[in-house]
């Protein structure tokens, strides 16, 4: 199938371009002995596993449904955080999974023993209170009065610890490695005593490996230490590194409409197909296009749905937008298709793959009826 044929709107994974993350991601592994899975809430095409499998060493989980994608897609290692278990979904997370993080001394008092008993391994997240983030606090799991982790003074109660083989901590959002190394002396210093007790740490996710500036050697480094010093196995679960860049959302341009700025209206949606455009917020990449004032012909970008604030962002172009024109936006793999929504009836875009040949092949297409599934 050629470019041209694809349905629009449609989500394109590059399979050359998710192979050269995960052979990224893979050397890490080899050099420093590290392991690296694969953070589903940030990619969950499991179309692609396979390869991703021949790559990470498993996957990890934020609840019931991606545990058991993992476990049946992928087949690896299968871990697990959630800041809080229902008891009617536990024991089946804990058949499926190897390692279960739990978020809270409560939560590890309730379920460590059937853990336990079931062979597997029991974690506790930690909270070191080292924010590294700036301008995005919503992503910043270290801010004043944040769910997730024990902290090291207000609720810390080590004699708990008893059969707790791992600790996890997870600050990072699109960071290099400068702010591990910032965190991880922090985890030192407030966690230090409990370190040489414990088999495993997971550094967590927001590790931007795959990206172009990344310093792959001061990673290692971090992890060489951590293992050095203290005798821990070191894991790593990014979701974004996966498939950073690997992926294009292909749309159409439905009309233009003049309001004091050209608009173009797509068919596809910031707030259905692309939400993080929305909650970051951040201007998606869109190839042929221009910054603001690079280009002669300014368009703001929208979509269909009846949210005022539904837009994409400004861009300009060598020549005046059409209906019919054809748009490509970049890195469009992660936190879509796990995040996209059919409100106000949008359809969801088709998802295709491009392969190691060039050639496009549709994964799925979806219809009225994905729509209606999810109402009563």
């Amino acid at each position: 199938m050629k470019f041209e044929e694809l349905p629009s709107p449609c989500y394109i994974v590059d399979e050359g371009l998710l192979d050269k993350n995960l052979k990224i991601l893979n050397g890490v592994m080899k050099r420093t002995g590290c392991k690296i899975l694969l953070a589903q809430k940030a990619f969950s095409m499991y179309t692609m596993y396979p390869l991703i499998g021949k790559y990470l060493s498993g996957t990890t989980a934020s609840g019931l449904y991606e545990a058991i994608l993992g476990y049946e897609e992928m087949g690896k290692e299968n871990h697990i955080f959630s800041p809080a278990y229902r008891e009617d979904e536990i024991d089946e997370i804990i058949s499926l999974c190897d390692h279960i993080i739990f978020n809270s001394f409560s939560q590890l008092e309730k379920f460590k023993e059937k853990v336990l008993q079931a062979g597997k391994k029991v974690g506790l997240r930690i909270n070191p209170e080292c924010s590294t983030q700036v301008g995005h606090a919503i992503y910043d799991p270290c801010v004043p009065g944040s769910r997730f982790g024990v902290t090291p003074k207000k609720d810390f109660r080590p004699y708990l610890l008893e059969g707790v083989s791992g600790l996890h901590f997870h600050t990072l959002c699109q960071q290099n490695s400068n702010d591990l190394e910032t965190t991880l002396k922090v985890v030192e210093e407030k966690f230090g005593p409990w370190l040489s007790q414990i088999e495993w740490i997971n550094f967590g996710g927001g590790h931007y490996i795959t990206n172009e500036d990344y310093n792959i050697q001061l990673l290692e480094t971090c992890i060489e230490r951590m293992k050095n010093k203290y005798g821990l196995e070191v894991y790593l679960e990014p979701g974004e590194a996966v498939a950073l860049n690997a992926g294009y959302l292909a749309t159409t341009v439905l009309d233009t409409h003049q309001n004091g700025i050209d608009t173009a209206i797509l068919d596809t949606s910031a707030t259905c197909h692309m939400p993080d455009v929305l909650e970051m917020p951040y201007r998606p990449p869109l190839f042929g296009s221009g910054e603001v004032g690079e280009k002669e012909f300014l368009y703001r970008l929208g979509g269909q749905t009846c949210l005022t604030g539904d837009t994409i962002g400004d861009y300009t172009f060598d020549q005046p937008l059409k209906s019919g024109d054809r748009l490509v936006f970049g890195n469009m793999a992660v936190y879509t298709m796990v995040k996209n929504t059919t409100f106000n009836g949008m359809p969801l875009p088709a998802i295709a793959i491009i392969d190691k040949d060039g050639e496009y092949h549709i994964i799925r297409e979806f219809s009225y009826h994905d729509f209606k599934i999810r109402l009563s």
